[in-house]
């Protein structure tokens, strides 16, 4: 090799990944870390006991490759969602179907659209595929979908969270057809938290083949550790995506557990009514101390915080997130938007999580007034 040692291996690498830039996930404590985690949006209850049993099992078939296309849990969500199996595709998280979609749909003359604020995963995978990103950004921290801007959007492929994040906000089913039916592209619906809304875009999936519904196991199944997403669409774009996929991208084991998470539905709606009401509580807490908050449709909350003399801004969201995690206490705080910077981001945990978040919550207020 003539290449100087140092120069290795940067001089090989391809254009797009000269400039990116990785995402960044929420903190993720150490095990041996004592903390109440409120970063990331995972369930705070555990998978369904059923899906102990379906791992086991599979364990002594390791020695067997998984079913290549995961047949018969796409069955069960295409039952689940009175959908064709043809219409569904799964993966390693969700992530790994939206990285699909930007593999199929974008490329250096294809661009990629996406909310502003949004998933910031979505400016990733645009990035290192070497596609132009389109930002639509909204026009106040109400954060109403700028209909216009995004069907005049001249991107090959858009992604639309919803509900939204990092606020929660939940986009009327109607409004959605508006968006699908006007938009001259591919539209992704990303639902990671459609199971916590009173709505969601599988409707749309019948009228436009221009649409794809991406979910995620991760938060309302409690298999976040597990990484196993699906997404929905017509066949003819299930069938692009089919071929944009790794053969054996999701093993035996997970196939097992999601089939058997997905299954249980009981649990299942158990487990996310606590969720709501957890959420309910809390909201109902902040709203009498005069917070901001917009109104949830997923297991988080995203809230303006004020002081004791209730004042709110940026200063008075980092002191807080900065208080909390000296605490034990992880939330999330996005300070690289004008529109996020006075807010921070909580997920629904356990009821006594929540208790314990309230009580230091008072604590900082109690703190400010000592000042």
């Amino acid at each position: 090799m003539t290449e100087d040692k140092e120069s290795f291996p940067q001089n090989f690498l391809s254009d797009p990944l000269r400039q990116h830039k990785p995402y960044i996930p929420g903190e993720q404590p150490s095990s041996a870390e004592r903390t109440i985690k409120l970063n990331t949006n995972e369930n705070p209850y555990p998978p369904s006991p059923s899906v102990g049993d379906k791992a086991a099992e599979e364990i002594k078939k390791l020695n067997l490759y998984p079913n290549p296309k995961s047949n018969q849990l796409r069955k069960v969500i295409a039952s689940l969602h009175q959908i064709s199996m043809e219409q569904v595709i799964v993966g390693n998280g969700s992530d790994d179907l939206l990285n699909l979609c930007v593999r199929a749909f974008a490329d250096s003359n294809r661009s990629v659209g996406m909310l502003d604020p949004s998933y910031s995963l979505y400016e990733v995978l645009a990035s290192i595929q070497g596609a132009q990103l389109i930002r639509i950004p909204f026009a106040s921290d109400d954060f109403e979908l700028p209909l216009k801007k995004v069907t005049n959007c001249s991107a090959n492929l858009f992604f639309l969270t919803s509900p939204h994040a990092p606020s929660g906000r939940a986009y009327q089913l109607e409004l959605l057809d508006s968006v699908a039916g006007n938009f001259n592209g591919v539209l992704v619906i990303d639902e990671a938290y459609a199971d916590f809304a009173q709505q969601n875009a599988i409707p749309l999936l019948a009228k436009y083949p221009n649409v794809i519904i991406t979910r995620t196991l991760s938060k309302s199944y409690s298999l976040a550790g597990l990484r196993v997403g699906y997404a929905m669409g017509n066949p003819s774009v299930i069938q692009v995506l089919d071929r944009a996929r790794e053969v054996y991208n999701l093993d035996r084991i997970a196939q097992a557990i999601a089939q058997a998470a997905l299954e249980d539905q009981k649990y299942f709606k158990e487990t996310k009514q606590k969720i709501i009401e957890s959420r309910i509580w809390i909201s109902d807490i902040f709203a009498e101390w005069g917070w901001r908050m917009i109104p949830s449709a997923t297991n988080f909350i995203f809230c303006k915080p004020l002081d004791h003399s209730g004042t709110g801004g940026a200063q008075i969201a980092n002191s807080l997130y900065s208080f909390l995690s000296t605490q034990g206490i992880l939330v999330r705080y996005f300070p690289q938007n004008k529109l996020t910077e006075s807010y921070i981001r909580i997920s629904i945990g356990m009821p006594e999580e929540m208790s314990m978040l309230v009580s230091k919550i008072k604590e900082w207020q109690h703190q400010g007034q000592l000042k």
